[in-house]
């Protein structure tokens, strides 16, 4: 089976649809698929090329037996609509151009950004093959509840493109069940629509002892972490951790802030300003580096803002706590919250509710008896969320689409 792969990320860049993306692609090369990603270069999240390569028309790789074609396309930072609009589209053109040349019998694109499912439309139309929608998040919904555009016009546009393509689609395989009930509530047929989670990858993130190094270099000793790893963007609400950080009655609790985002600058300054000693602010690191900082922390921090639409979602952050056994303080209401409490893999605080927030974080810290179940909690929740095994019930899928389309 050959496969072609459009999405606006991969690695080497480390967010959430790039991980999934290569993690699925990569168990699809072993069981006997030919894969090629048409992608760009990588520049998430400051719109900055990093080492290694350049912006070119088009330029190949191979990763893990995956086929990367890399395109060229206008590079901006992660903030701005009208640039990233234009960033999308650029990247929409140079895709569908030079995917029209490859051979495949089945063509997967990933939003969150639509753009990439319009280049699957469209080369679906060209070469009469199946493809699928990959709904990661429900788009023109979300960019109005972080308040990226406030224009209601636009986001009527967008909606009815995106659910045309909905509808034009082979097969619509979302994220999460509320996802599905949501397409379904707006008029597309369930029968199309199938649910593939995120997952954990219990290859890289494994319980391990704490990082010694990384607790004498950051100052870390005799402390209990609580980490934030991942992107500091306008969804995710960490301004109203840090406003919290001083009104906590424990000196040995410390945040550790790993990663950037459009709003990262904002963050730092609010602490700084606030003239906080209990937060450290480090770089985005490696994939394969995360679990080390894992490692030392004791909780992990999951927060998002309080909105209708997130209510939606299922951070990929709660399986990589959840195999590395580290208890989940979570932020999120909805369907995330419903996985966390199901398997007792940690608390859950109404999000931006700051005395709710310090209550359940100081509980996660002194009542050992309740962290030690949530540990086995983690291992549960782990297990029946493996990323492997949803790779494979993709793949499944994939076969369906082909067999349906035929």
């Amino acid at each position: 089976m050959r496969i072609l792969f459009i999405t606006d990320n991969f690695p080497p860049e480390v967010n959430a649809p790039a991980t999934r993306t290569y993690e699925h692609c990569k168990e699809w090369v072993k069981l006997g698929a030919k894969v090629t990603v048409v992608t760009c270069v990588p520049n998430f999240p400051h719109g900055k090329i990093y080492d290694g390569y350049k912006n070119k028309l088009c330029q190949e790789e191979y990763l893990d037996g995956i086929r990367v074609v890399r395109v060229w396309s206008y590079i901006t930072s992660n903030s701005g609509f009208t640039k990233r609009i234009i960033d999308y589209m650029s990247f929409a053109v140079s895709s569908f151009l030079v995917s029209l040349s490859k051979e495949t019998d089945v063509i997967i694109a990933t939003s969150p950004q639509f753009f990439t499912t319009i280049v699957a439309f469209g080369l679906s139309t060209i070469k009469s093959k199946p493809w699928i929608f990959e709904l990661r998040d429900l788009w023109p919904e979300s960019i109005k509840t972080v308040g990226a555009t406030n224009n209601d016009w636009l986001i009527k546009i967008l909606e009815r493109i995106e659910l045309f393509l909905y509808r034009k689609s082979t097969m619509v395989i979302a994220l999460t069940d509320a996802f599905r009930k949501n397409l379904i509530k707006r008029g597309i047929d369930g029968n199309k629509i199938r649910v593939v989670t995120n997952g954990s990858n219990l290859e890289l993130f494994t319980p391990r002892e704490k990082d010694a190094h990384i607790i004498e270099t950051f100052g870390l000793k005799d402390k209990f972490v609580v980490s934030y790893i991942g992107t500091h963007g306008m969804a995710h609400g960490l301004e109203f951790i840090v406003n919290a950080l001083d009104k906590i009655n424990a000196d040995d609790i410390h945040f550790l802030f790993i990663g950037d985002g459009a709003r990262k600058a904002d963050v730092v300054r609010l602490a700084a300003n606030k003239g906080l000693r209990n937060i450290t602010f480090l770089n985005p690191v490696s994939k394969d580096k995360v679990p080390d900082f894992m490692s030392v922390s004791d909780v992990a921090l999951i927060p998002l803002r309080k909105s209708e639409t997130f209510k939606t979602v299922i951070p990929s952050k709660i399986f990589e706590a959840a195999a590395m056994k580290k208890p989940i303080l979570l932020g999120v209401e909805g369907q995330a919250q419903e996985i966390v409490e199901k398997y007792g893999a940690g608390l859950c605080f109404e999000p931006e509710n700051e005395c709710d927030f310090i209550e359940k974080l100081l509980l996660l810290k002194n009542n050992k008896e309740l962290y030690r179940k949530f540990e086995e909690g983690c291992g549960r929740l782990a297990q029946d969320y493996e990323r492997k095994k949803l790779a494979h019930i993709m793949y499944g899928y994939i076969q369906e689409a082909i067999r349906n389309r035929n």
